[in-house]
């Protein structure tokens, strides 16, 4: 019994690798819109994992800042400087003292003639900080421990810009989402046509196996194997188009970040995106063959 399911299958795929090997253009042109379909959604994928990134690795002063009581001690600014510096979720953090936050309001033209009315120095110390995690919840927390440190008045956070960034991120998450959606239907629908020609085409030799007794499961096997191999190119041709096309746009990435002083570059699709693009797009080709003898089958058009 096993020895004949897998006499079967083999021969399936004989046939669709033999009638692909005569057919190599139509096999290439399906392939190639599969891939380009496919690479569209995977470059607004890298391009939103590498935008993280790259807001993971911004240095922004005054995320939280930190203001110290009017009496607080010199020895007790330092305590609170080595509390900083011991926190491990704390990225960098420098001290603005009360005599240079005076000195800074003095020289703006628009608090000089308030700040030559006061009589002393209404300011108070106080340390900006940059977290390693840029996530909301990371920064409440880190936020809340630094409110607890004796000698910190006031720990205010400025995270509205995280917050609004954090909210274009998933806005972005999900326009992939959608997209990836609109576009696999179009390409069920896609290679559901092709297969279903491909069934028109052997109409005649379908209707004589099928008087000899052959099962709707021998007639379909060779149009899923058809449309998974369809697949498996296109998620090939659409690694390698992602890959070319960051390659592409790297070059001038990185020089617009060397103007800024950084190194930052987009990063290739890792192994598991390649897998994931492949066995999508396999997936995807079998369903729609899946559907298209399906279909035929019920409608005796095979």
């Amino acid at each position: 019994m096993m020895r004949n399911w897998i006499s079967c299958h083999s021969q399936a795929i004989k046939q669709v690798i033999n009638r692909m090997a005569q057919h190599k253009g139509a096999t290439f042109i399906m392939c190639a819109v599969i891939g380009v379909t496919l690479c569209l959604p995977s470059l607004f994928y890298v391009a939103t994992s590498n935008l993280s990134q790259l807001v993971g690795n911004i240095k922004t002063e005054s995320q939280i800042s930190i203001f110290l009581k009017l009496d607080t001690s010199a020895n007790k600014i330092a305590q609170i400087e080595h509390a900083l510096k011991s926190n491990t979720n704390i990225a960098s953090y420098h001290l603005v003292t009360k005599e240079q936050a005076w000195q800074q309001l003095q020289q703006t033209e628009s608090a000089a003639n308030i700040a030559s009315t006061l009589d002393k120095n209404p300011l108070p110390d106080a340390f900006f900080i940059s977290p390693k995690s840029l996530s909301p919840d990371a920064i409440a927390q880190l936020q809340s421990t630094l409110q607890n440190i004796d000698g910190v008045d006031k720990a205010l956070i400025d995270s509205n810009w995280i917050k609004r960034l954090n909210s274009l991120l998933q806005l972005g998450n999900k326009v992939i989402l959608v997209l990836a959606g609109l576009l696999g239907f179009a390409l069920v629908a896609v290679i559901g046509n092709s297969i279903r020609m491909q069934i028109l085409t052997q109409r005649e030799e379908i209707e004589v196996s099928q008087l000899i007794g052959a099962t709707n499961s021998f007639i379909r096997c060779p149009f899923l194997y058809a449309g998974a191999f369809y697949g498996f190119g296109g998620g090939v041709i659409a690694c390698i188009l992602l890959a070319t096309v960051i390659t592409f746009f790297n070059t001038s990435v990185a020089k617009i970040a060397s103007e800024y002083g950084s190194s930052f570059s987009l990063s290739l699709a890792d192994i598991q995106l390649n897998i994931t693009i492949i066995a999508t797009a396999t997936l995807l080709g079998w369903l729609a063959s899946y559907l298209a003898v399906n279909r035929s089958l019920k409608n005796n058009v095979a």
